[in-house]
């Protein structure tokens, strides 16, 4: 069958391309269109729970307001609908320019001013006010090419609009973000956004321009591009700024892992901070007191054999090579960028006591729930020294079923013991954390302890400029069966510089006097742990 040319529409100018080739480039460029939306959003997903936290709401608001600007944008398009071509074009240079520059200007919003809640919600609204704007302008230019029934153009258009999506959703997590990171993979994201849809009008739609609006939309083409082309060349000296801004000058190491981003400071070991997604999780200042806590009331007791889940730094690991009768350490970290630099950093390899070098220590890289379901072997003591719960991805960890997991890896006799957050701060976390192990079939003993007033602090998940007056650390001790673990320290504990037996038994009392009862467990099918203030 031979394409015919179909009449047109008031007088327009004739394409210079047959109907069915039109078609097929105006659905192209709604594919690439779709891809470089879904990319915004996934891009504002990642920034925010990097920046912010708690992954599911950060989720939730971007989408949903997204969504919502996105109904308002195709509303406002339809005044645009008699300048089509136009509109299209200069609605991509917008649209390259805002979800180009969003990850940027969260950035540096987060850096320079400590805050991002705001800068990201006028992104969503943005983009998504420009990405619903497109599919109405879309439909009118497709059917400028080639005029068919309704339900066909709008099958046609979505068809390629979710095809787009699927590949920009399966580009970000897989090329853009391994290979590009998040702010060169946005501004390129933006580049090929603007490149598609300026070719798209300059070329088939180019005689229904005039000479005026064609300059226009030439000139407003070549800045974006220009800007986001100048942008990519400054983005490494940008991060380096915004680095200083955030960690302070003394930023030694900076490394993105295929898990998270790895920053230390400091000029030496007495000074060390380690960040794992711009949360602080070690500070040399204060870290022992944090450490000896965490550990060495899970050492009351056999401890031959000893699993400690994260602390991949190696310092919960020093601590428990202090004790000569160890027979075996094995620390289950997820990320090897982690236990890299815990092996080959001068001034954290120091910190942590050459802990790596140890014979005794085995060091898995390996998600720890996935690790303990099929681990056979049964342990003394096990020690989680894992991120906040209030953190989504590491929600699963402080889960009932987790949690069941560890039980089984204790052997008869032994204790478990995990950081469970600070409960001046977080009190329903810290005790839903204590009733979730409870409910796991062990019996738990919580006790707490305050920290120096130390600036930043250990306290694992704070996040730079947070300078709170004093250390909370809140932990849960447990052993299997119905009678709770003794809170103490065992006659053969090494000398500790920050910790007593009387300390301890401070502690317990102090956590006892916080107690909130009837908190549920929490679970993977109904998480309990929110966000407090």
């Amino acid at each position: 069958m031979i394409d015919q040319q179909v009449p047109l529409l008031g007088g327009a100018a004739p394409l210079p391309v047959r109907p069915r080739t039109g078609r097929f480039l105006v659905l192209a460029s709604v594919f690439v269109c779709a891809a470089c939306g879904l990319v915004y959003e996934l891009e504002l997903v990642a920034m925010a729970s990097y920046l912010i936290g708690d992954s599911v709401t950060q989720a939730s608001v971007v989408l949903s307001v997204m969504v919502f600007a996105m109904g308002i944008g195709s509303l406002l398009a339809k005044r645009l609908r008699c300048h089509a071509a136009v509109g299209f074009a200069l609605i991509e240079v917008a649209l390259a320019l805002v979800g180009g520059f969003s990850a940027l200007v969260l950035y540096a919003s987060f850096a320079w001013l400590g805050e991002s809640r705001v800068a990201l919600v006028g992104f969503s609204v943005a983009i998504g006010v420009l990405i619903g704007a497109e599919i109405p302008l879309l439909m009118t230019l497709i059917q400028r090419v080639d005029r068919q029934d309704a339900g066909g153009t709008v099958a046609d258009l979505f068809a390629a609009d979710y095809v787009g999506a699927l590949v920009g959703g399966l580009a970000f997590p897989f090329l853009l973000l391994p290979m590009l990171g998040q702010l060169t993979g946005a501004l390129f994201t933006g580049a090929v956004n603007a490149a598609a849809g300026g070719a798209l009008i300059l070329w088939l739609f180019r005689r229904d321009l005039t000479a005026r609006s064609r300059w226009l939309l030439v000139l407003a083409g070549v800045c974006a591009m220009a800007l986001l082309a100048t942008a990519t060349v400054l983005v490494d000296d940008f991060e380096r700024a915004a680095r200083r801004a955030v960690y302070g000058g003394e930023v030694r190491v900076a490394v993105q892992t295929g898990v998270q981003e790895i920053v230390l400071t400091g000029s030496g070991r007495d000074t060390l901070d380690l960040y794992l997604d711009g949360r602080l999780r070690v500070s040399a200042r204060d870290e022992a007191r944090y450490h000896e806590a965490l550990v060495h009331p899970a050492m009351r007791g056999p401890h031959a054999r000893v699993l400690v889940l994260g602390g991949g730094d190696g310092l919960a690991a020093r601590e428990v090579l202090r004790y000569p009768d160890v027979a075996r350490v094995t620390v289950v970290e997820l990320d090897p960028g982690v236990t890299r630099l815990a092996r080959r950093d001068p001034a954290l390899s120091s910190l942590n006591g050459r802990a790596y070098a140890d014979p005794r220590l085995t060091a898995v890289n390996a998600d720890a729930f996935a690790w303990l379901r099929t681990a056979h072997d049964r342990y003394d003591v096990v020690i989680s020294d894992l991120p906040d719960p209030g953190i989504t991805a590491s929600t699963k960890l402080y889960s009932a079923e987790f949690y069941g997991l560890v039980r089984r890896a204790v052997a008869p006799g032994g204790r478990f013991v995990v950081h469970a957050g600070p409960p001046g701060k977080r009190p329903r976390t810290y005790w839903t954390v204590d009733a979730t192990v409870h409910a796991a079939g062990m019996a738990t003993r919580p006790y707490r302890i305050l920290g120096r007033r130390t600036g930043f602090g250990a306290s694992p998940d704070r996040v730079p400029g947070d300078t709170g007056a004093e250390e909370d650390w809140g932990f849960v001790l447990a052993a299997p069966g119905g009678a709770p673990p003794v809170l103490g320290l065992g006659p053969g504990t090494p000398a500790l510089r920050s910790l007593g037996a009387e300390g301890l038994a401070a502690a317990g009392r102090a956590a006892e006097a916080m107690r909130l009862p009837g908190q549920p467990p929490s679970t993977l099918l109904h998480p309990r742990y929110a966000s407090e203030t």
